[in-house]
């Protein structure tokens, strides 16, 4: 294990971020989808594409994803043995004939770098895509740009594009990203992708009949801090320490009460 999670941490410092990682068995997959599916179904599709927002605080299966231990490997692989959960939220991009587009424009997620739009100094983030759904270049796969978490924070403005999910609506100009540089991470359903705050990417449109949905999900360092930014405004009302221990408590811990680290 010890080598494995060594080899994680070269690519992922190499690259800027891993793909194709087992998480969920059969089962776990099965029973993870029973449970969105009654979210799907309290909420309404419109809602559950982009609005269960820190979920993990209120479903005990959610945090169950969050802290589960094949996850929890591969960041602790790439952020070290003490971690807090930062935020977490369901992304689904449904087939047009499920979710009818605004102006029949379909939803896509402009090139961007996820640090961005969060508040804090003092670490790194990373970011998790854990697959509810096969993902694939007709329903939208994830895209990055390998390396690019080395160019640093770029320029980003805002999206002329119209059905941007971003909730800022930015964008990294176009002429600033290496395109041809670009990978795609296709998942099968109970795999994951991880990725670098800084990490270029996108994902296009679902133009297939098949929903794309997944469990986003955002960790830092306990040496991460919250900084008041007018530029990248940011509350942290859902962290949760769930690995190791925190000598800094820059982030109040948040855990349910049902919550107990499992190492």
């Amino acid at each position: 294990m010890q080598k494995e999670t060594s080899d994680m941490k070269i690519l992922y410092e190499k690259n800027g971020y891993l793909t194709g990682i087992n998480i969920l068995d059969k089962n776990e997959l099965m029973l993870t989808i029973q449970n969105f599916s009654t979210l799907e179904d309290k909420f309404g599709k419109v809602y559950t594409q982009y609005s269960l927002h820190n979920a993990h605080l209120e479903y005990k299966w959610v945090m169950d994803l969050a802290t589960h231990p094949q996850v929890l490997k591969a960041i602790t692989a790439v952020l070290g043995p003490d971690v807090i959960l930062l935020d977490s939220r369901f992304i689904c991009k449904y087939p047009a004939s499920d979710v009818p587009h605004e102006s029949n424009v379909a939803p896509y997620v402009a090139w961007h770098q996820d640090i961005r739009y969060w508040g804090f100094e003092g670490g790194p983030v990373t970011s998790v895509w854990l697959a509810l759904d096969d993902v694939d270049k007709e329903n939208g796969v994830l895209q990055v740009i390998p390396g690019s978490h080395k160019l640093g924070l770029l320029e980003h403005g805002t999206s002329t594009i119209p059905g941007n999910m971003l909730t800022s609506n930015q964008e990294i100009p176009i002429h600033l990203v290496e395109t041809e540089k670009a990978i795609q991470c296709p998942l099968k359903a109970g795999q994951m992708s991880v990725h670098d705050g800084l990490t270029v990417h996108f994902s296009e449109p679902n133009l297939s009949n098949r929903r794309r949905c997944g469990f986003v999900i955002r960790y830092v360092p306990t040496t991460a801090y919250p900084v008041d930014d007018p530029d990248r405004p940011r509350s942290f009302p859902a962290t949760v320490l769930v690995v190791g221990e925190d000598k800094f408590n820059h982030f109040q811990n948040k855990a349910p009460d049902t919550f107990t680290k499992t190492f």
